[in-house]
């Protein structure tokens, strides 16, 4: 629009800018904010943490992207919207896109308690506020823009606002305030925002979130727009953004893309259609402090899910039409061209999108923008080394692509060029396509798909969901017949006139006159589709999304269709005539566009209703920068028919096209039948042109002449295929295909098979160097170097094994000799006594006569243990004349006397002293000797120190015989189990409180042949007459039979461990009070170990462990993919706030640290484990945690203390390793295998990565350049390499421990604060997304996340083995 003398309003703005640019210099003063404040009769938003303002009905609606907006809402953290704020907990932390439209000039979680800062909001039409911002305006848009001038502008000013903080009693908020302004001018046709940062305004760039606790952390501020489609489960929202990261928030008020320091303009709405904000970059020179080189530029770009914009390569001499023809002329510009005297940001980005013009042309955008700048679609980033200057472009020669490198990226019936900035595919002769998927000429061919949409159908709400689409393809004459099933009434008949859904095949599989190419041979079946339909006269309109992602196995091409928004109602007696059209399209390198007018007739018997649609299409796909594509080509459609049958509810189209030359047919000449499809060539066939109205019929590529039509070549039963040795040959309609024979894979040149190269394994050929294999086992490892291991009997480092003598243990019955054998001994019962050598009886007069309990202590009384003696110690007690024991026993050497019961044990209250009366004690009774199970239920078995198993204080159920019952259940604790004949637990019986218990039988004793350990523990019950005293010792065994690890010597607190034969593993022994942590004594079954977990498939059972706040997460693993169904809460801990999270393999237990309580805890993953704290003194801020499970140590960081400390797992042994030169240690991580530890320091001033050994020695920086932020630290077992993610420079890196061949695996993180590495897989937490991201180590790609169903930020992450990694023996 225009106001005023024609041409004078536009005139008067450029001068004024231009007044105010020489004005200015190198930066915006505060009076170059547009006016503001109470007396131009602001509004003042309330003073809080969270405000928002009441919607502020506009006098004239404004556009943003394409819709209408009456209201704005101003929001305390600098941000404008359409609509009410959600709490800023949903919002204010995440990045783009957001759930709701923003206008963002600082998105931030800012604080004005207090009368900190003022917001100040108001809608304004005075000539001096419009016309400085029509001054800003025109300056960045001085070709589109030069006569737009605003009637209307809202403007929003945060003024001295600080950052929200949590202040401890006494402490001074911080004195950093920030000012900037946001300006909304428009007109009835467009709207252009304005942010304005003055010179000094942006004092703090980031801030801290809420449930950071004392974690130090700060996130930086967003600076964009955000349409909001959130709440469309099938879109994700578009958005732009201008700074995410502290070095593009500083660039804001020095740099500008208007020309002014500090001010930036965007055209954020329009009534043409504008998917996308459009950046001013028309502006005069920017005052930079330095002169920065050009950074990277997109080339040809294509995203296979349309989540991205398309960028396209620059083109010397193409026009950028305007997107406002009302605005003033188009101007031709260099596309991709710095301004000159324009400066560029470090690292500064182009894009620019192609639209449908009205008249059927191309319009194309571009920008400059700061480094973070980026625009489209959520989630997709692109980059490649593509440098530019005023005169010429080239591509980067160090990041060419050559065919030797990239040849698998064309079809197998393609060749690849050399060109001399890169590769491109073509297709061979017979075939069709854009090289990188090629398809037989003239054959048919299938399209496999699916639909969905949400739709309006007169006033009716319609959703559909992966309905079925299925196309077949005549390549021989152009004829395309599509169905669409399953779309329920009515949309499927309102969906009649919407021919271009079928069209597009049409346009891609086209009959091809002379010089022209379908679709299908410039996009290949990799490519999206773009569609917007008006009809009228209703002026109802649907977008239709068409994305193709690649052929299939059998060559069918895989299709998803989108459909959204409004179309006419149909009634059921009506049925749609097309008539035959033509359409003009347009082609780039990457795009092509086509807008039409087209007409359709409504039959309901004799009565005709003609209307109308227009379309508008943007096909966006990788082309080849080096073909040479025509500018125009005409679609020609003889024949259009759509209908709907009721009774199958399927939706059809058919259509016959062909595609030639854009140039008029002035005269109407003839046309070959090829052409008109008037041909009577067989559909297997190719009909090609002749000399004038001649043609012949010719079999497709892969088809032969069979009579009048073709039949397929089964080339692999003929042998034509070309598949080298080692393959199977797999006959498809046209052509074949090769795959490797099992246990070969693909040759380098991607058609031979070679063979897969066996890992060579040392165990089997004999090469290891494992002692004789009657002494040791060799255990192969990945990497081909294996593993030695004495076997049982012997000891040793499995290279030297030596034979470990068992006598020395006294394994034997008191009353055997025991005699050594390499690796094993035996037992033999001594002459007058009979048994197996582990349990003998006395042979008297010629008969076997078992010893009462009684006699078999006076035999072999029982030993005195080290330390403090009870009374009775060497006590021999007094037997009757059958054997039993008498009721009264008195010591014979300390005087003490006593009653006992049956079995011998001391009644309890009467024991007297020396010299006193000795008790009364009664006969015993005449009672049968207490079985086992009785005598436990008598004598609990004592609980000893340390975690307690479930089965702890467990007490028996005897049947009426005194024996175990098949089932036992504990009293307290709810698990049942099944029990053999000796009361062991079965293995894998145990049950769970409050499921089905187990069904047992009767118990076994010849189940199986009672182990070593078993046999033991029965021959010295025998030997304590069925109830051994508190201080005598009985061997533990598993429910296997094996040595249970742990072993105790009754109620004396002594504990050690055992290896397999149950010897005590020297140095293991513990004092009373603790207990030695002990590994199972018994191997796994398997005969191999686990394999490495970067050996496909990992190991089973891996999973992840996350804090997340007041909770431990757990997410397994499915290979290295996130079995996200199966994510579940494992530990929850009111009150906490969990940081650093680690795992120690030995134990099967977690330790965090607690930033809230000030402690660091664990928990073993064994059921009905309790979580008990290690560390509960001189912490403040505890963050990163490292656990070494071979030294049985942890260190931590502690980053209010500014200390890394280390203790042992039980919390003892705690001393500081360092407290100097730390300003804010975060991450910590070991190398348990080589005594390494590394961490990492965030000091803003000066971020390094040190390492030093486990004890403090050889401290040293490793890393201290090119890091900003480093949150995550991990250190991989496997490839030894060190990685990192870094908040500040959003890098992924990784380096070796020595901190050489350092490179970057991904360069476009978000916010990570923690991170892990297993097999091929990064996984990390991040603030931004408030999930677990897997990033593929290979290609640095993002593969998979996990977002919890409750958003909260995530902290610590680990992952769980089901072995220790990395162990030595």
């Amino acid at each position: 629009m225009c106001r005023g003398p024609a041409g004078g309003g536009g005139g008067g703005m450029l001068v004024a800018v231009l007044t105010v640019l020489a004005a200015v210099g190198a930066a915006l003063p505060r009076p170059g904010l547009l006016p503001h404040g109470p007396a131009r009769g602001d509004a003042r938003l309330r003073p809080g943490d969270d405000e928002s303002s009441p919607g502020v009905l506009l006098r004239r609606a404004l556009r943003l992207y394409g819709r209408a907006a009456r209201r704005l809402y101003v929001g305390t953290n600098g941000v404008i919207s359409t609509q009410d704020f959600p709490r800023e907990t949903q919002y204010v932390d995440d990045d783009f896109p957001t759930d709701f439209p923003v206008i963002a000039p600082f998105l931030a979680d800012l604080d004005t308690s207090g009368d900190r800062g003022n917001i100040y909001y108001r809608q304004d039409d005075s000539p001096d506020v419009l016309d400085q911002a029509a001054g800003y305006i025109q300056a960045g848009f001085p070709r589109t823009a030069v006569s737009f001038l605003p009637t209307d502008a809202f403007i929003a000013t945060w003024e001295n606002v600080g950052a929200y903080q949590e202040l401890s009693q006494g402490a001074e908020p911080s004195e950093k305030l920030n000012t900037f302004q946001a300006v909304l001018a428009y007109d009835d046709k467009d709207t252009y925002a304005i942010f304005l940062y003055p010179d000094g305004g942006l004092q703090f760039l980031g801030t801290r979130p809420k449930e950071s606790y004392n974690v130090q952390l700060e996130l930086p501020a967003r600076v964009g727009f955000s349409r909001g489609d959130g709440d469309d489960p099938k879109r994700d929202g578009l958005f732009h953004s201008l700074a995410s990261s502290e070095e593009a928030l500083r660039h804001l008020e020095r740099e500008s893309n208007v020309g002014v320091p500090g001010v930036w303009v965007f055209h954020v709405g329009s009534v043409a259609p504008l998917e996308h904000v459009e950046p001013g970059g028309g502006g005069g020179t920017v005052q930079s402090p330095v002169h920065h080189g050009l950074g990277d530029y997109g080339r040809a770009l294509y995203s296979r899910n349309n989540r991205a914009s398309t960028e396209l390569p620059a083109q010397r001499g193409a026009e950028a039409t305007s997107p406002h023809p009302d605005h003033g002329p188009r101007a031709p510009a260099l596309l991709g061209i710095v301004p000159k005297g324009l400066p560029v940001s470090p690292g500064q980005e182009r894009s620019r999108w192609l639209h449908p013009d009205e008249d059927g042309g191309a319009r194309q955008r571009y920008s400059a923008n700061p480094s973070s700048y980026s625009s489209g679609h959520h989630g997709v980033g692109v980059e490649e080394d593509v440098h530019f200057n005023p005169d010429v472009f080239t591509y980067s020669a160090a990041s060419k692509e050559t065919c030797a490198q990239h040849h698998g990226r064309c079809s197998p019936h393609a060749f690849c060029t050399d060109y001399a900035t890169g590769v491109c595919c073509h297709c061979r002769a017979t075939y069709y396509g854009n090289g990188r998927q090629c398809l037989p000429e003239g054959a048919v061919h299938r399209l496999n798909g699916k639909v969905s949409g949400s739709l309006t159908v007169g006033r009716a709400s319609v959703r559909f969901q992966d309905v079925d689409l299925h196309a077949y393809i005549v390549g021989s004459d152009g004829r395309t017949y599509t169905a669409i099933s399953g779309v329920p009434q009515p949309a499927a008949r309102a969906l009649l006139p919407l021919l271009p859904i079928g069209g597009l095949f049409a346009w891609l599989f086209a009959l091809e006159e002379p010089g022209a190419e379908n679709g299908f041979s410039i996009t290949g079946a990799e490519f999206t589709q773009s569609l917007e339909v008006t009809f009228y006269p209703g002026e109802e309109t649907v977008h239709v999304t068409q994305t193709a992602e690649g052929l299939g196995p059998d060559n069918y091409l895989n299709l998803k269709t989108h459909i959204q928004g409004q179309v006419p109602f149909l009634p059921e007696n009506v049925t749609v005539h097309i008539a035959p059209y033509k359409e003009l399209y347009h082609y780039s390198n990457s795009a092509v566009t086509s807008s039409a007018h087209r007409e359709y007739i409504l039959a309901a018997g004799t009565a005709n209703q003609t209307l109308s649609y227009r379309l508008r299409q943007n096909v966006t796909f990788a082309g080849c920068p080096h073909a040479r594509l025509p500018a125009r080509q005409r679609l020609s459609v003889a024949r259009a028919f759509a209908l709907y049958d009721g009774q199958e509810h399927v939706l059809r189209y058919a259509l016959a096209a062909r595609v030639g030359s854009a140039q008029d047919d002035a005269e109407n000449p003839p046309v070959n039948p090829c052409h008109d499809n008037t041909h009577v060539c067989e559909v297997t066939a190719r009909c090609q042109p002749g000399v004038g109205m001649e043609y012949t019929c010719e079999c497709a590529a892969g088809y032969r002449r069979d009579g009048r039509g073709c039949r397929d070549v089964d080339e692999c039963a003929e042998g034509l295929s070309q598949c080298g040795p080692f393959t199977v040959c797999l006959n498809v309609l046209g052509s074949y295909r090769c795959e490797c024979r099992s246990g070969y894979r693909p040759a380098e040149d991607g058609q031979a098979c070679v063979p897969l190269a066996p890992a060579s394994d040392p165990c089997e050929d004999g090469s290891h160097p494992c002692a004789p294999g009657d002494r040791a086992r060799c255990l192969p490892r990945a990497g081909g170097r294996p593993a030695c291991e004495c076997l049982p009997g012997y000891t040793g480092d499995g290279i030297d094994c030596s034979d470990v003598d068992e006598c020395a243990e006294n394994p034997c019955d008191p009353a055997a000799a025991c005699y050594n054998t390499p690796g094993s001994f035996s037992c033999r019962c001594q002459p007058g006594y009979e048994g197996d050598g582990f349990q003998c009886t006395h042979t008297a007069e010629g008969s076997t006569q078992r010893l009462t309990p009684c006699q078999h202590e006076r035999l072999y009384p029982r030993a005195v243990l080290p330390g403090p003696s009870p009374v009775n110690n060497g006590h021999v007690p007094q037997c009757d004349e059958e054997g039993r024991y008498r009721p009264l026993q008195c010591h014979g050497s300390t005087g003490h006397c006593w009653c006992v019961d049956a079995a011998g044990q001391e009644i309890a209250g009467t024991r007297t002293v020396p010299g006193s009366t000795p008790p009364r004690c009664g006969s015993p009774e005449p009672v049968r000797q207490l079985t086992p199970c009785e005598h436990e239920r008598l004598y609990p078995r004592a609980v000893p120190p340390g975690p307690s198993p479930v089965g702890d204080g467990h007490v028996p159920q005897c049947d009426e015989e005194g024996r175990y019952r098949p089932l036992q259940c504990h009293g307290s604790t709810g698990h049942c189990w099944c029990v053999d004949a000796a009361g062991q637990e079965i293995a894998g019986t145990r049950t769970v409180p409050g499921s089905t218990p187990p069904r047992c039988g009767s118990p076994e004793p010849t189940e199986r042949p009672r182990t070593m350990c078993e046999r033991w523990r029965q021959s010295l019950m025998e030997h304590y007459g069925g109830s051994p005293r508190r201080d005598q010792y009985v061997p533990q065994c598993e429910a296997g039979g094996a040595f249970t690890p742990l072993q105790c010597h009754g109620d004396s607190g002594y504990c050690w461990c055992v290896d397999e034969s149950g010897r005590e593993i020297q140095g293991t022994r513990s004092e009373p009070g603790s207990t030695p942590p002990c590994l199972p004594s018994v191997a796994p079954p398997s005969v191999r170990p686990s394999p490495r977990p970067d050996v496909s498939p990992p190991a089973t059972g891996t999973f992840l462990l996350y804090a997340q706040g007041q909770q431990i997460g757990y997410l397994p693993l499915n290979g290295t993919r996130l079995q996200k169904e199966a994510a579940k809460t494992l530990l929850s801990l009111h009150g906490s706030i969990v940081v650093g999270i680690d795992y120690d393999c030995r134990e099967k237990t977690i330790y965090w640290t607690d930033v809230a309580g000030r402690t660091i805890s664990r928990a073993s993953l064994e059921p009905g484990a309790e979580p008990e704290t290690v560390i509960n003194s001189g912490l403040i801020s505890p963050e990163g945690l490292a656990v070494d499970h071979l030294r049985r140590a942890m260190f931590w960081t502690d980053s209010g203390l500014d200390k890394i400390e280390r203790a042992r797992l039980d919390g003892s042994e705690r001393r500081v390793l360092f407290d100097t030169e730390l300003v804010n240690p975060r991450a910590i991580a070991v190398d348990p295998v080589r005594g390494n530890l590394y961490w990492t320091d965030w000091n803003r001033e000066a971020p390094k990565i040190e390492t030093s050994t486990v004890n403090g020695a050889n401290r040293r920086v490793l890393v201290n350049k090119d890091i900003g932020l480093p949150n995550g630290l991990t250190f991989d077992p496997f490839s030894k390499l060190l990685c990192w993610a870094d908040a500040g420079t959003k890098h992924l890196e990784c380096t070796f421990p020595d901190g050489t061949g350092r490179r970057v695996i991904q360069n476009n993180l978000n916010y990570p604060f923690s991170i892990i590495s297993y097999a091929n897989h990064f996984y990390h937490t991040d603030w931004r997304r408030d999930g677990v991201i897997a990033i593929d180590k290979e290609t640095g790609s993002f593969t998979d996340e996990y977002l919890p169903e409750q958003r909260s930020h995530l902290y610590g992450i680990t992952a769980v083995y089901p072995y220790c990694p990395g162990a030595r023996k």
